[in-house]
């Protein structure tokens, strides 16, 4: 900016003289690519680590060959190190990563200079399920490599991640048959009508769409009959939520968010995390709310990914089954969890159904020489039946009908729903190793552990909801959401190694 300077006696002072700010031009500028970024930048960390590894499984497809007619592909290295670099820049869709490919220097430097299309990067992301697994398990050979995979303790856990889908398209069994044959009444009517206004590139875009709407509404249909084989009377109240799908991804399912009473459509995303450096050594996703059927299945993948099982699994209540407990004892390694005593409830049920204080199954007696229970009111208790169950085993006692018929106690003792038996009791007794479980876990060793369990698995969860954005799937359907899933594992796992061995490497070299 240039200005005069003027007496104070001119009665007519110039105006200021300023440099105009001209932004509707072209210009050329030299631009060296090399140095968009710095030495240090992570984009070069990502590029340098994909570079390490073998990509033949995404090369496989690709059509266009040397001394052959087509357009050369884009190299697979460039497209995973940018996805990884968009996801740790908390950037999920495929536009929004083409379009900073235009301007931003970090991408300008992976691609130089290049332009990708969105279309290829969406397509990318999601068409190759399997070579990304394989991916995911090479990342973790070279992190094992470098010494930041342990094994030796190992923190999972689940979280509840958003369907891409509002709760508008959540729609009913009756209302999805409705939409199904209408849908299937203008794809027959659109083949036999001719419109002339239309092209006929327009036409076969009409048609692909509601045949694709078909396609949605009939897997919306399959999922609830699925859905209604899978209910089990342990989870009744699960299942009246889960009373329709979503007609948009209906592979997604009703599960509760939170710890608050709210329901919505959401994939259980499963993690396992080596506590040595905070790397996710398994990842799975699941379209099942409980959490403790998860729990084998990540033990047998980390297995089958790294060759070694894990020395301690630590996991909080909602894995700690009696099941689990006696598969992971037989598998040599050590559980260590939450227990959920459920004494409190019984009494609750038990109080429901008419039975005093004075009648709960506590204040039965036994007679260990005749393997009996004797009641408050004097009553006899004779073993009718024993049930095995995992870890444990249910006797079930019973009293005549006739002496419970006659005692003066009935109203306090036995249901209203009881009529023609007597007052039963069931107990359980429990499997050694669980036994053995749950005495351990009240040492103050296991209670240090359990605290351990937060700082690493609920820690890695946040970071993927909070560092990468992964609150919500950017894409539908169980495979696709497989696939995203990789995507956000495999950059949690490559800033890790950033933070821990890139960067003071590349700072010693400096």
């Amino acid at each position: 900016m240039t200005t005069t300077t003027e007496s104070s006696a001119d009665a007519n002072p110039r105006p200021v003289r300023l440099r105009p700010v001209h932004r509707d031009q072209l210009c050329w500028h030299m631009l060296d690519v090399e140095r968009l970024i710095e030495d240090d930048h992570p984009a070069r960390a990502i590029w340098e680590f994909v570079g390490r590894l073998d990509l033949g499984a995404f090369l496989q497809p690709i059509g266009s060959l040397e001394s052959s007619a087509g357009r050369p592909a884009f190299d697979p290295q460039l497209l995973i190190s940018l996805w990884v670099y968009a996801y740790s820049r908390g950037v999920g869709s495929a536009r929004e990563l083409s379009r900073r490919c235009e301007y931003e220097p970090a991408f300008q430097w992976l691609t130089g200079l290049d332009s990708v299309n969105y279309h290829t990067l969406s397509d990318f992301r999601v068409a190759h399920e399997q070579a990304l697994d394989e991916l995911f398990t090479q990342v973790l050979g070279v992190l094992n490599a470098e010494g930041l995979v342990t094994l030796e303790r190992v923190a999972h856990d689940g979280t509840k991640i958003a369907a891409k889908a509002s709760q508008r398209s959540f729609c009913r069994e009756e209302r999805i048959r409705d939409a199904l044959a209408r849908a299937r009444e203008q794809v027959e009517a659109l083949k036999s009508e001719v419109t002339l206004e239309s092209t006929p590139r327009a036409q076969q875009a009409i048609q692909r769409a509601r045949t694709e709407r078909v396609s949605r509404l009939e897997l919306a249909l399959s999922e609830f009959e699925k859905i209604k084989g899978a209910k089990r009377p342990g989870y009744a109240r699960a299942s009246k939520q889960q009373t329709g799908t979503s007609i948009t991804d209906p592979e997604a399912r009703i599960m509760k968010q939170g710890t608050g009473p709210h329901y919505g459509l959401n994939y259980n995303v499963q993690l396992s995390t080596d506590a040595h450096a905070s790397v996710v050594v398994s990842a799975a996703v699941c379209q099942s709310s409980p959490d403790f059927e998860q729990l084998v299945p990540a033990v047998e993948q980390l297995e089958q990914r790294l060759g070694v099982r894990p020395k301690q699994m630590i996991v909080d209540a909602g894995y700690c089954s009696r099941q689990n407990i006696i598969e992971l004892h037989t598998r040599g390694i050590d559980m260590v969890g939450s227990w959920s005593y459920t004494d409190g409830r019984v009494n609750q049920r038990f109080a429901k159904a008419g039975v005093a204080a004075g009648f709960l199954p506590s204040m039965f007696e036994y007679e260990q020489s005749t393997d009996t229970f004797r009641c408050p009111a004097g009553k006899l208790l004779k073993q009718l039946g024993v049930y095995h169950r995992p870890g444990r085993a249910l006797y079930r006692y019973g009293a005549k009908a006739s002496d419970c018929r006659q005692c003066p106690s009935r109203a306090q003792c036995c249901s209203g729903s009881v009529r023609k038996y007597g007052r039963a009791l069931v107990v359980t007794r429990e499997d050694p190793i669980v036994s053995q479980y749950r005495a351990r876990m009240q040492t103050a060793a296991a209670h240090q552990l359990r605290r351990l369990r937060g700082q690493v698995a609920e820690f890695t969860n946040a970071w993927i909801k909070e560092k990468l954005g992964l609150r919500r799937f950017h894409v539908r359907g169980l495979s696709k959401v497989r696939s995203e899933t990789m995507w956000a594992v495999i950059t949690y796992n490559l800033q890790q190694w950033i933070r821990l061995r890139w960067h003071p490497r590349v700072s010693v070299a400096r």
